[in-house]
């Protein structure tokens, strides 16, 4: 099974992202546009894994969870990688959370590795993606938006992040089909 261990975000947080989304689509950039449900703080992709595999991760996932404070999220910037020239994904970053992001996805990384999960090369991002690229089709007006759009801080919703949860994920034609496999709650 495709897996990854991600952070659900609140119904406030995914309208807020929602209303991005709305304002960005005015582009009419070539963009596979994330569904509002299915946007989620990940902060290890595992891929396929077999169910001895599985157990494991939980395992794990519950030891990390214990030593780990719950801890605010609010969104920030909104940004593309590898950058605002050059799109391929378009995400919004954290404003609270991020530093407590990173250091919880390391903790993930170096645990898992000692399972036999390659760590990561790259440097963590705490990111929510809301859109892949998919043509060079109005890139220009894109990066107008996004570089034109501020998040109003003052209404910017914050929650508290208080679970890790591993996803299983399907992929179909009509897009990615997530099932949660465990709930870690931290402590």
């Amino acid at each position: 099974m495709r897996t990854f261990v991600a952070i659900e975000l609140s119904e406030d947080i995914k309208s807020a992202l929602d209303q991005v989304e709305s304002h960005l689509k005015y582009s009419g950039a070539d963009v596979k546009w994330v569904a509002k449900e299915n946007i989620h703080l990940t902060l290890k992709f595992l891929g396929e894994i077999d169910e001895a595999k599985c157990e494991k991760v939980k395992s794990i996932l519950d030891t990390i969870a214990k030593s780990t404070k719950p801890f605010e999220i609010s969104l920030k910037d909104i940004g593309a990688f590898p950058n605002i020239d050059h799109p391929k994904v378009i995400w919004v970053g954290l404003d609270k959370g991020a530093v407590e992001s990173i250091e919880l996805a390391g903790k993930i990384d170096s645990e898992l590795a000692k399972i036999g999960f390659e760590k990561e090369t790259r440097p963590f991002t705490a990111h929510l993606t809301i859109g892949r690229v998919r043509s060079p089709k109005n890139k220009q007006a894109m990066k107008e938006k996004i570089t034109g759009y501020q998040l109003p801080a003052a209404s910017t919703p914050h929650f508290s992040a208080g679970t890790l949860t591993l996803f299983q994920s399907k992929l179909t034609p009509s897009g990615s089909i997530y099932t949660k496999l465990h709930e870690a709650k931290l402590a």
